[in-house]
């Protein structure tokens, strides 16, 4: 059931080279899902903003707007799931869009395969929440998992999803020190490929959202050398 409600999902592929956006689409049509594409920035917003995609795989060289300043823009409209794709080798080229909300990266060259397992990786993140889970409530955070919604200090905080997602893998596992590994399986599953630091970069983005409250700084501590833990006491 979970596998047809994926391969049922929209995305939006946004390159403007014809012969990826064409082998991209046709593995993925493969696979099921239902595929829109743009071959530039300005495209991107308003295919976006049309279909409405579950999950936009986005380059981040395109002419008019680049990719970077389209996810910034769709972070400011959309929580949709973004696979962002560099030619470039640069750290900060995958830092600064995993800063701006991108969900993972892939860089060029890549094998269609891998982008495919990428992209059901994603679907799967957060979609088998049971809808009677109870709310977490602790003394500064209420989550509840099944509205995915998180208030601090009572006031709704937006969250991305891979954010969400790593505020309830701690809040689930309130007091205990989950390393990067654990959270990578937790929230991005068993089958990621990427870089570890990827779990830094979203905590960081986290707690940033979370500074309103002057006792934010002290809601999820870095224990050095292991990983990180949920501070805020239970109500």
């Amino acid at each position: 059931m979970l596998m047809n409600m994926m391969n049922s999902a929209t995305i939006l592929v946004v390159d403007d080279e014809p012969t990826i956006v064409k082998t991209v689409r046709a593995y993925l049509e493969r696979e099921g899902y239902t595929v829109h594409t743009a071959s530039d920035g300005l495209q991107a917003l308003q295919a976006a903003r049309a279909f409405k995609p579950d999950l936009v795989v986005l380059d981040i060289m395109l002419p008019e707007i680049d990719g970077l300043e389209v996810l910034r823009r769709l972070r400011q409209e959309s929580d949709v799931w973004v696979l962002m794709l560099t030619a470039r080798a640069e750290e900060m080229d995958k830092v600064l869009g995993l800063k701006l909300g991108a969900d993972d990266y892939l860089t060029k060259p890549f094998s269609p395969r891998e982008l495919v397992a990428r992209v059901e990786a994603i679907l799967r993140r957060g979609r088998g929440l049971a809808p009677s889970e109870p709310k977490l409530v602790f003394s500064h955070l209420r989550i509840d998992p099944a509205a995915r919604r998180v208030w601090l200090d009572g006031e709704e905080v937006e969250l991305t999803p891979i954010e969400f997602d790593l505020l309830l893998a701690l809040a689930r596992h309130h007091g205990r020190v989950l390393s990067r590994e654990q959270l990578i399986e937790l929230v991005w599953g068993y089958d990621y490929y990427g870089d570890e630091r990827v779990v830094d970069v979203h905590i960081g983005r986290l707690r940033k959202k979370l500074e309103r409250s002057s006792l934010a700084h002290h809601l999820i501590a870095t224990v050095r050398g292991v990983g990180y833990r949920l501070e805020d006491e239970i109500a």
